[in-house]
């Protein structure tokens, strides 16, 4: 085993599927600028283009017939900080993430924007220990399934699509309401309300963050009218 391994860190390495060679690198990725000067930014960096790359690779190869905007809309629905931490969240990432007092208190462990960057981190940290092919491999086994669910699914954002449907329809645009909100004061839960009153469709959606619940209210608003909600 090499010096300085964590069996933590091991546990993590299993979960992603590569052993690093050089683990001083893992535990970086997983270093928060609020806990120390040597953090997980430079690898984040890193990490944030060899997934644009490896990604649009994947498109790319996978819908031989797509368009470029459709390329370009796939390549969205996965790259985006909310897809990125939920894949972190897959992998508990954030109990391995390492974080100032002051940021793990106020709920940094669970935050989208830290998880993304930090799995981006990770990803930065196989490109260095690795090479752009172990990267490659790890994004495809993260990132994969979800590509499949993609296919074939309208990718544009269920708001716009709802919009244009009602506006196609003749009716009045959406509204959004929160209506609740729960959790913790760092860990907010949104729950919001979408109402289409000319169609008389009104839906729910809970998120970490109120575009994320309204998101999920004007999908839940397209099931109810009989129209795919998309991929997630």
């Amino acid at each position: 085993m090499p010096v300085g391994r964590s069996s933590g860190l091991d546990a993590l390495e299993r979960k992603l599927g590569y052993g690093f060679t050089e683990c001083g690198l893992l535990a970086r990725a997983l270093t928060h600028k609020s806990a120390s000067a040597d953090n997980f930014e430079r690898l984040e960096f890193l990490g944030d283009a060899a997934i644009g790359y490896l990604v649009a690779v994947m498109v790319f190869e996978s819908a031989p017939d797509a368009t470029e905007q459709r390329l370009t809309l796939m390549r969205a629905r996965l790259v985006n900080g909310e897809t990125l931490a939920a894949v972190a969240r897959e992998l508990d990432l954030g109990v391995y993430l390492k974080l100032g007092e002051g940021e793990r208190r106020t709920g940094g462990a669970d935050r989208d924007s830290i998880l993304a960057d930090a799995l981006e981190a990770v990803v930065g940290a196989v490109v260095r220990d690795g090479g752009i092919g172990a990267a490659k491999t790890l994004v495809a086994a993260l990132l994969g399934p979800r590509l499949a669910r993609a296919r074939g699914t309208d990718l544009r954002d269920p708001k716009t699509r709802l919009q244009e449907h009602a506006q196609a329809a003749g009716h009045d645009l959406p509204s959004y309401v929160v209506v609740r909100t729960a959790g913790e004061d760092h860990a907010p839960v949104y729950s919001v309300e979408c109402a289409l009153d000319g169609l008389g469709v009104r839906a729910r959606g809970e998120g970490r963050s109120r575009r994320a619940a309204e998101k999920r209210a004007a999908s839940q608003a397209l099931g109810l009218l009989g129209l795919d909600a998309g991929a997630d």
